[in-house]
């Protein structure tokens, strides 16, 4: 795994160099059949899609995290051939070999780190973008989970972030006016904080915190004595993935996806702060509990207040407002701008009034049976179409949607039949008066 900012910048060029051997070799097949060349197409071809895929999964760090960001439903909709590379890359993982791995805990530890285990698993359990995690026991028993990010994460994610930039600005993939610019400022913003270890730990606390007690969710404990700011040292704890439930009882998959529903209208409304990636694999089911099992809290975003009042005036307009009042409220967020055309304001609004159709019913929403996902995602791609549509939303927004989509394909993959209206009306008051985080309708039998 290369760590070096020259080592990765030469893979990068390796890719490039490969996908422009693609696009030349494509191009002149089609000119020697007498076909005008289409450079979104030639660059979007099932090899180039390997090529990039393949490169930055051993890469890593924050090239993979970027593209994990950009293939969730963040609001910038890139063509569907772009989705399903990023969507590939969120997918595989891959781990440092162990005299790496050896490296990095002599560094972070010291050497004879090992005595103070019982035991330590070599071989990862889980791989992600930035880090890999890792099984242990202590000497007293006590199981533990130890995160260890990639050697050169921290210091590549400037270069790794224009590097991933300079891919997506190639012909064919997004409008020519296109400002990414914000975006990817937020993105090394919160990259940087990711892989800073020691920030991870403090946000591991305070949502245990939040939820403490809580019959409905758990954070794992912090091990504070083995965590330094590339090694995480957390409580283990027995569970099982969260998509194990899919051919569970109907009632236990309402409650599970209600919970991570109401979850993040907490962190919006509530907390003040939310955990932005929502990653399937950062929710894991304990069985013999029934808690929720919360993980991975580096992709922690400060909600300001004026931004939770702007979406508080959202949501109100969206339940009961007219279209007058949504337009206003989308303007203060940052949907689109005043200059924006009026007929891509439109087309924005009108995606906007689709998709808050479920919140606006009483009765039970059946995510597993509707067809709002393939309907938003044929409006957004008719959106993204208008190649002179260049506005992209404040970054803050557009990370606090990937985690609402999040919420949604979640719902929608438990197959969860809700009542959103019913949920969200306490939220409209600026001081909702919310049950107790510690409900009693947990059935065991589950």
């Amino acid at each position: 795994m290369p760590a070096g900012r020259v080592s990765r910048l030469l893979r990068f060029g390796g890719i490039a160099s490969g996908i422009a051997g693609g696009v030349a070799a494509g191009g002149l097949r089609a000119l020697a059949q007498g076909k005008r060349p289409d450079m979104g197409q030639l660059l979007l071809t099932p090899a180039n899609t390997l090529r990039l895929t393949t490169g930055l999964s051993h890469l890593r760090g924050a090239a993979l995290k970027l593209g994990q960001m950009l293939s969730m439903d963040t609001g910038v909709v890139l063509p569907e051939e772009v989705t399903a590379i990023l969507a590939r890359m969120r997918e595989d993982a891959r781990h440092m070999p162990p005299k790496q791995l050896q490296t990095v805990l002599n560094a972070e530890w010291g050497p004879g780190w090992h005595s103070r285990f019982a035991r330590f698993e070599p071989r990862p359990f889980a791989a992600a973008s930035i880090g890999q995690v890792h099984r242990a026991t202590l000497p007293d028993g006590r199981a533990l989970a130890i995160k260890v990010q990639y050697p050169g994460v921290r210091a590549s994610i400037d270069s790794d972030v224009e590097n991933i930039a300079t891919l997506l600005r190639l012909p064919g993939i997004l409008p020519r006016g296109m400002d990414l610019a914000p975006l990817l400022t937020e993105a090394k913003r919160q990259l940087h904080a990711e892989a800073d270890y020691m920030a991870e730990a403090q946000n591991l606390s305070h949502f245990g915190a939040l939820v403490a007690g809580s019959d409905r969710f758990l954070v794992p404990s912090l091990q504070a004595d083995l965590c330094t700011p590339q090694v995480l040292a957390m409580g283990y704890v027995d569970s099982v993935p969260l998509d194990t439930l899919v051919d569970a009882p109907q009632e236990l998959r309402n409650r599970v996806a209600a919970a991570l529903i109401d979850l993040v209208l907490r962190e919006l409304f509530v907390f003040g702060a939310m955990q932005t990636d929502p990653n399937l694999a950062n929710y894991r089911y304990q069985p013999a509990t029934g808690r929720i099992v919360l993980l991975d809290f580096g992709a922690v975003q400060q909600v300001a207040p004026n931004l939770a009042a702007d979406f508080r005036a959202l949501l109100d307009a969206a339940l009961d407002g007219g279209a007058e009042a949504t337009r206003a409220a989308m303007l203060r967020i940052g949907y689109f701008a005043l200059d924006t055309a009026p007929q891509h304001q439109t087309l924005i609004q009108s995606m906007f009034h689709t998709a808050m159709g479920p919140l606006r019913q009483d009765t039970p929403f059946d995510f597993g049976q509707s067809d709002l996902l393939q309907r938003l995602r044929t409006m957004g791609l008719a959106i993204g179409a208008e190649r002179d549509l260049t506005h992209v939303p404040p970054a803050a927004t557009l990370f606090l949607h990937r985690k609402i989509g999040g919420m949604y394909l979640m719902a929608a993959k438990l197959r969860a039949r809700i009542a959103l209206r019913p949920m969200v009306e306490p939220y409209r008051d600026e001081n909702p008066k919310l049950c107790a985080f510690a409900p009693s309708d947990r059935h065991h039998e589950d």
